[in-house]
């Protein structure tokens, strides 16, 4: 994990965050400091059975513990703060500075891993100075769907490092939130961007993404249609849409019902900080909100994701057991499905259907507007910023790819854009960049308790279980006689249903007793790994001549 930094060059990389969307962790590092910016978990995709959370591979960063002088935070999203617990497990007491809304948020998962008491955590604003020795750190205003949302810009000896975090201009934000503050990234400007990390996400978009304000005049114009009960399901952390829906909710003169416990927290903290004015009287509690008319309620729950456990999907599958869809119950989804959700989501969808309620959901109804930049709002950060050098970040590798012809249309040179990995490293002086090495940043699985000990052939196995089943082969073998005492017997789960399939598991039990013989007759040593390895290749290869199946072999034998 050797990298060629010279002492004279800045250096950019991404532990997670590139070719992908989530898992945002980026690392700006100068000599003997480095500054950490989010620490963020991706969701895992269907093909990760089992699998909680993805994250990073923290072991460059381990090495490189005694340098980190700072984790900053860009806001409170599960992509950039999920993590922390995690990478506090790795490399602890690194001091984390956030602003008021994913400090809470930070604070609550600090408490829950037991980390709070150790963990230095300082709240931050725009206004805050950050100083090391060789390094230092401002902040910028931008907006996204979650309020506190801030730019990082590192300021090194060859110039300043900006990291956008999730952005788009909003010029009309909703509540007391500021809009972007152009003028602090003009002064940036001014003072000279080395390199621009930019959030890709919406690369393909060729607009300016929508204010939120914009859904907030579609929520209200569904409302008032509305005469039943009303669902409302959206992301708990878009404390902005959680606030257009209460404001919409209590203006029809209807009182709001909380489910879902990140939708509970999302309601203290957004109330606490002052970013949800809803008053005590018009929040109930499910004992009084069965008892209400239908036209004076509003349900907000988590589960626009189709999440299994969610409050929408148990409320869907009639699980829940304080709500059910009653006749007139009108549900709106006011979220897009994130890639990978869509079958979940729409299944969510058809239950509620079929359950009688109605749904709206999509860009249709104008009941979300991405938190994303669209390259309108990509061309102009890249205006304002006038960077030297440019890294696309967050997001797959096409959206990359767009980005950085986006930046190469507002006046960055080609050899000036880098489409990078997670574990490159961009080393930077005042006039050039180059690659300047590698180091392991793959993806780590969380599993219940586990984390990291969950690799890709366990993974492998799993996909094999969930497609092709099990086949476990018994079997009583004497060592020194070289004999079969007993067995071998054959048992099945998820491949055959074996009360139908007697011929074939005759045939493979005389096929498992043929292969232990001829291995014992062979001339070389037989141990119980060599007789597994010969029952495992043969069973394999006569099943899958049988079925054109492969299930996993698992060879149980007693040794006497």
């Amino acid at each position: 994990m050797k990298l060629n930094i010279k002492n004279n060059e800045t250096a950019v990389f991404a532990v997670g965050g590139l070719g992908e969307i989530g898992k945002n962790m980026y690392g700006v590092q100068f000599q003997d400091e480095i500054i950490v910016i989010d620490a963020g978990i991706k969701f895992p995709e269907d093909d990760l059975l089992g699998i909680d959370y993805v994250i990073s591979d923290y072991s460059y960063l381990v090495q490189n513990k005694d340098k980190i002088k700072a984790l900053v935070i860009t806001h409170g999203h599960e992509d950039h703060i999920g993590g922390i617990p995690y990478f506090l497990q790795q490399v602890p007491n690194v001091p984390i500075y956030a602003g008021p809304l994913a400090a809470a948020l930070i604070r609550g998962k600090l408490e829950e891993h037991g980390l709070l008491r150790t963990t230095k955590l300082t709240e931050i604003n725009e206004d805050t100075v950050l100083k090391f020795k060789k390094l230092s750190v401002e902040f910028f205003r931008t907006t996204h769907s979650i309020p506190d949302t801030l730019g990082i810009a590192v300021h090194t000896p060859q110039g300043i490092v900006i990291q956008t975090g999730d952005f788009k201009f909003d010029l009309t934000p909703v509540g007391d939130q500021p809009s972007p503050n152009f003028q602090k990234m003009c002064r940036f400007a001014e003072e000279g961007v080395l390199v621009l990390m930019s959030d890709s996400t919406n690369a393909e978009v060729p607009t300016f993404t929508k204010s939120e304000r914009f859904v907030g005049k579609s929520i209200r114009h569904i409302f008032d249609r509305i005469d039943g009960r009303i669902i409302f399901a959206t992301f708990a952390s878009n404390i902005s849409r959680i606030a257009q829906a209460a404001d919409a909710a209590m203006a029809h003169g209807r009182k709001i019902a909380v489910f879902g416990r990140s939708m509970e927290t999302a309601m203290v903290n957004g109330r606490e900080l002052g970013y949800l004015n809803i008053p005590d009287d018009v929040l109930i509690d499910a004992h009084q909100l069965n008892s209400m008319p239908a036209d004076k309620v509003m349900i907000l729950c988590t589960g626009s994701q189709g999440e299994p456990m969610a409050a929408l999907s148990r409320i869907a599958n009639g699980t829940h057991r304080q709500i059910s869809i009653q006749p007139g119950d009108t549900v709106i989804f006011s979220s897009n499905p994130i890639p990978g959700n869509t079958v979940s989501v729409n299944h969510v969808i058809n239950q509620l259907s079929e359950a009688g309620a109605e749904v709206i959901h999509g860009k249709v109804n104008n009941v979300h507007t991405s938190g994303h930049g669209g390259q309108e709002d990509q061309k102009l950060m890249l205006r304002l910023i006038k960077p030297k050098f440019f890294m696309a970040c967050h997001g797959e590798y096409r959206m990359q790819k767009i980005h950085c012809e986006l930046a190469q249309q507002c006046g960055v040179p080609e050899k000036n854009c880098y489409i990078m990995e997670n574990g490159d490293v961009l080393a930077l002086t005042q006039d050039s960049a180059r690659i300047a090495g590698h180091f392991p940043a793959g993806d780590v699985y969380i599993d219940g308790n586990g984390v990291g000990d969950i690799g890709n052939a366990v993974i492998c196995d799993r996909r094999m279980l969930s497609e092709e089943g099990l086949v476990v082969v018994v079997a009583t073998i004497n060592m020194q006689k070289q004999a079969v005492l007993a067995g071998p017997d054959l048992l099945s789960r998820g491949f055959i249903y074996m009360r139908e399939s007697g011929e074939l598991i005759n045939q493979a039990q005389r096929r498992v007793y043929r292969t232990i013989k001829s291995t014992f007759s062979s001339s070389e040593k037989v141990t119980e790994a060599s007789l597994k390895d010969a029952i495992t290749s043969n069973l394999q290869e006569f099943l899958f001549d049988k079925t054109e199946r492969h299930p996993v072999i698992l060879p149980m034998l007693i040794l006497l």
